[in-house]
């Protein structure tokens, strides 16, 4: 199959997007064909550099993520004039190159793709609890089942908890 027919609404999901300086979003992407890939904590330890990477830019402020195996929750605040899609499209490029050369030099694929094309995003209103918002993202492991206590997952963080 094509890389396209696992997107059919990716464009969608851009058409009227505006990132707003200073405004707080969640953003969820999701791995190519929902692959478990970060089930590898090196792999997933390599999207949180990349999401770290744009901290270090001052082109986000990041109050929370949760990086599940086939997907990613991201609350961020938006800084200096970068768009949403700016951000999104440095961590899923950086991430895929650097998984992709991974498993080349291991021998196992020729190519992979990682991410799904395109991302949603959520603006929160002014009026929502963040920390309650972070506290449902951060859920996400004992919802799935993965683990019984949200100190055994390691690829989370939120400036609250």
């Amino acid at each position: 199959m094509k890389k396209d027919e696992y997107t059919p609404h990716s464009k969608k999901l851009r058409v009227g997007r505006y990132s707003e300086e200073g405004r707080i979003y969640l953003l969820t992407t999701a791995t190519w064909q929902r692959r478990p890939f970060f089930l590898n904590l090196v792999w997933g330890r390599i999207v949180v550099q990349a999401m770290r990477f744009q901290e270090n830019e001052n082109r986000i402020e990041s109050l929370a993520f949760m990086l599940m195996p086939d997907h990613l929750h991201w609350l961020v605040a938006l800084q200096h004039q970068t768009s949403l899609s700016e951000v999104m499209k440095s961590v899923k490029n950086y991430s895929a190159r650097k998984i992709g050369n991974v498993l080349r030099k291991s021998g196992e694929v020729e190519a992979v793709h990682v991410w799904q094309d395109g991302f949603h995003d959520r603006a929160i209103r002014k009026e929502d609890d963040l920390p309650e918002v972070a506290r449902y993202i951060i859920a996400n492991p004992l919802r799935a089942g993965l683990v019984k206590k949200i100190g055994d997952y390691s690829l989370w963080d939120a400036i609250w908890l």
